[in-house]
């Protein structure tokens, strides 16, 4: 794609109040930028991670199983980047996984139920590993 045509199409989803979501993976590593690891190796947008209380589990967000680029649902890896799950099944844009203190509750933003609006909600699920 020529770039006056990346520009545009760039321009014309900021207009909609809309970005075009790129390729990122989720990583680790120490404070110091040190033991660099790569998590996942899905493709398409992964992003917004959370650890679960205990340090085990990554929740975040994708489009990687789309093929238009949405919509985002949640899932779950192990901090070692294995054993992929898919947590949320919805046909639009589910992110910001957080816990709770104790770990007995998600949170989590989404567009769902908003009668075709871009509204985003916050729910609230309790976490059962």
């Amino acid at each position: 794609m020529k770039l006056k045509n990346i520009i545009k199409e760039y321009k014309d989803l900021l207009a909609e109040g809309l970005v075009k979501p790129t390729e990122m993976e989720i990583y680790t590593c120490n404070v110091d930028g040190s033991n660099l690891k790569q998590i996942t190796h899905l493709g398409n947008a992964n992003w917004c991670p959370f650890f679960t209380v205990d340090d085990k589990k990554i929740l975040f967000s994708s489009n990687h199983a789309s093929k238009k680029g949405f919509p985002f649902n949640l899932y779950a890896i192990n901090a070692d980047g294995t054993d992929l799950k898919r947590v949320t099944y919805d046909g639009v844009f589910d992110a910001f996984p957080v816990f709770s203190y104790s770990g007995k509750y998600l949170v989590f933003s989404s567009n769902r139920n908003n009668n075709g609006t871009h509204d985003t909600n916050l729910f609230i699920a309790e976490w059962v590993d």
